[in-house]
């Protein structure tokens, strides 16, 4: 299927797709692998960089690799856990992962997507309007818009998808700060290290380089959190700082529903729990891919339930995991991963596929 016309107007794309990060370029190449023409609409030129972990699980890397796009990186052979007194290490039981830069898995989908010809157009979606049959986003016609513009997405506010948060869950907001490093990595795992208000998070992203974030309520300092852990400090000790700090969050994000006519959510601007486990990268790879087989498919009805089925195991584990990181059971979420190894590893593993 390719654009065409829909009751005798033409189209200029199949799909256009409000945001041209990693979400939405993996989408735009979904749907290119569907024969579905895509237009991505990005107001950023050149690579975008985002605070992120950055630790590509194994499953992230097979959906990248089938979409033909293999950043270069640093192998991820698992994830430990710890805090000040003890920790726990689960290596995954089959493929490895990759710590990437940000800016080098932009890079590549990019150079991929302009390899197969989809297009971008450098502007921001901010006016919708839609029928029964096509959708209209800055002069533009579709069959479908696709919203990945992040967690702050302009396309769900415009296509009033948002949904407030709770009164209850506003004292939890939570938010992120990430920064590289340039020192040889140490360790081929992703390092968690729960502070006693902060998760510390250690990703090895090239031979040269350690990406290091933490995660928490404000005020956020990530200087401060690397003080509190006297290995990471004295390791750090002297490094030359390899990138500008960067921040991101409210990470909670909600949403009323995924879809509203033409209109669909993928990736962070349908909805975000936490970063906690790593996984929002895996996550929104798996939406992009239900939500192609959908539009392949000619209507949007089942996106809704394959978006649930595709995010479950993260919402189910991410939440229960942020509602102990989040309250007086927080310094029991080491000690219970370590007398539980086996539980530890099967949640690690469910994550990663």
């Amino acid at each position: 299927m390719t654009a065409s016309s829909t009751g005798g107007r033409r189209l200029d794309a199949d799909v256009l797709i409000g945001g041209g990060g990693p979400i939405g370029l993996a989408t735009a190449l979904e749907l290119h692998a569907r024969g579905l023409t895509a237009i991505v609409l990005e107001p950023r030129e050149g690579t975008i960089d985002k605070a992120c972990g950055e630790g590509l699980m194994p499953g992230a890397l097979a959906a990248l690799g089938r979409l033909g796009v293999d950043p270069a990186g640093h192998p991820l052979r698992g994830i430990r856990y710890q805090d000040a007194r003890r920790s726990v290490t689960h290596r995954y039981r089959s493929a490895a992962g990759r710590g990437v830069r940000r800016t080098v898995l932009h890079d590549a989908l990019r150079a991929r997507a302009a390899e197969v010809g989809i297009e971008t157009r450098h502007e921001r979606v901010d006016r919708i309007t839609q029928s029964d049959i096509d959708v209209t986003a800055n002069g533009l016609r579709a069959r479908w818009l696709i919203g990945a513009d992040g967690l702050h997405s302009t396309v769900r506010e415009v296509a009033a998808l948002d949904r407030p948060a709770r009164e209850s869950t506003r004292g939890a907001r939570r938010y992120g700060l990430r920064q590289h490093f340039a020192v040889a990595p140490w360790s081929d795992l992703v390092e968690v290290t729960y502070l006693p208000d902060a998760e510390l998070y250690i990703t090895p992203v090239d031979e040269r380089t350690v990406g290091v974030a933490v995660l928490a309520p404000r005020p956020l300092d990530l200087e401060m959190a690397i003080a509190q852990t006297r290995e990471l400090k004295e390791r750090l000790e002297g490094a030359d700082e390899a990138s500008a700090l960067r921040g991101a969050g409210a990470l909670r994000q909600r949403t009323r529903a995924r879809t509203a006519g033409r209109v669909a959510l993928v990736g962070d601007a349908s909805g975000y729990v936490d970063a906690l486990t790593g996984e929002g990268l895996r996550v929104g790879l798996a939406q992009s891919e239900v939500l192609a087989d959908c539009l392949a498919a000619g209507s949007l009805a089942g996106y809704e339930r394959a978006w649930a089925r595709s995010t479950r195991d993260f919402r189910v584990l991410t939440a229960g995991l942020l509602a102990a990181a989040t309250s007086p059971a927080r310094g029991l979420i080491v000690p219970a991963a370590a007398a539980l190894p086996r539980v530890f590893g099967a949640v690690v593993e469910r994550l990663a596929r």
